[in-house]
């Protein structure tokens, strides 16, 4: 089959999430035209994933389509932003026996996870190869309103936006292959469909810094008191677990795509996990403890 033959399959794989009201032209040309709104700063991120290491080989396409949306998008809702429209590169070696159903299941599954959030599809790039994917995300937010890492100050409270843990609990008991796509256990639900919390975009508003907890609570919070010159202490009996974590999981695990955020606002509906700190460092349950978590440049591969 021709490149501009799967391209149209893809296109009609996407439906109609590779169509929105602010996208002049999308599928089908050299680029995609793209109406902005005014006073509104653009945000933009891309994500990369690679099989063995942000998934497993052998996982369903599907999942592995929403997953790299929800995750890719994760970091426009940490920064406050209004998701708009994404862009997907595809490599993929048609030898290894990945042919065109993979690629339309894996269509399928960008499909609904980017309909969830209400985001379009427009884009992108195929080629022969390795398995890799890109996604590219972009977003707008009201000019000079993005909540950025480097916000919080000593005394503001530290929140977390839900449980975490399933996802490395998930990895850590080698459960990462579901029977199907349809019947996940929690722990799987976790690691492949997660939600990019854009619904927390009102309570930002009165956050002072924000990340989204891909790589571990206590990895993402360092980001955090790196960018605002601060530290932190936090309480491991405050921190919430999903299902089959254990505290090493939410505290070190990665995956969750929760959202970690800090504020001088008691905000009673979240899970208040520790305050920032002049000392410097982070320190749970009064112990200091070394920054760990998801490093994308380590030799073993993560799942």
């Amino acid at each position: 089959m021709k490149e501009f033959q799967v391209i149209e399959l893809i296109k009609e794989a996407l439906g109609e999430s590779a169509e929105a009201d602010w996208i002049r032209w999308g599928i089908g040309d050299d680029a995609a035209v793209v109406a902005c709104s005014p006073g509104m700063d653009i945000v933009s991120s891309i994500d990369s994933f690679l099989p063995d290491r942000h998934f497993p080989s052998d996982a369903p396409p599907d999942l592995v389509g929403y997953r790299a949306i929800m995750a890719s998008f994760s970091d426009l809702a940490a920064m406050g932003a209004r998701p708009k429209y994404g862009l997907i590169s595809l490599t993929i070696d048609k030898t290894n026996g990945s042919g065109i159903d993979w690629i339309l299941d894996f269509a399928r599954g960008c499909a609904r996870a980017a309909n969830k959030i209400g985001v379009a599809l427009c884009g992108g790039n195929m080629s022969n190869g390795p398995l890799s994917i890109s996604v590219s995300v972009h977003g707008e937010v009201e000019t000079n309103k993005a909540c950025l890492r480097a916000g919080g100050r000593p005394g503001d409270f530290i929140y977390v936006s839900g449980p975490l843990g399933s996802a490395a609990a998930c990895v850590r008991l080698n459960d990462l292959i579901p029977a199907d796509s349809y019947n996940l256990s929690p722990r799987q639900e976790a690691f492949y469909r997660p939600s990019a919390r854009f619904d927390m975009g009102k309570y930002l508003e009165s956050a002072s810094s924000a990340i989204d907890i891909s790589d571990g609570l206590v990895q993402d919070l360092g980001h955090i008191l790196e960018s605002s010159c601060c530290g932190a202490s936090i309480e491991s009996k405050f921190i919430p677990l999903g299902d089959s974590a254990e505290l090493e999981d939410g505290l070190f695990g990665g995956d969750d795509y929760e959202l970690l955020f800090t504020s001088s606002e008691d905000l009673g509906s979240f899970d208040k996990i520790g305050r920032l700190t002049k000392e410097l460092g982070i320190r749970v349950d009064g112990e200091h403890i070394t920054p760990g978590g998801f490093d994308h440049f380590a030799d073993e591969p993560e799942p």
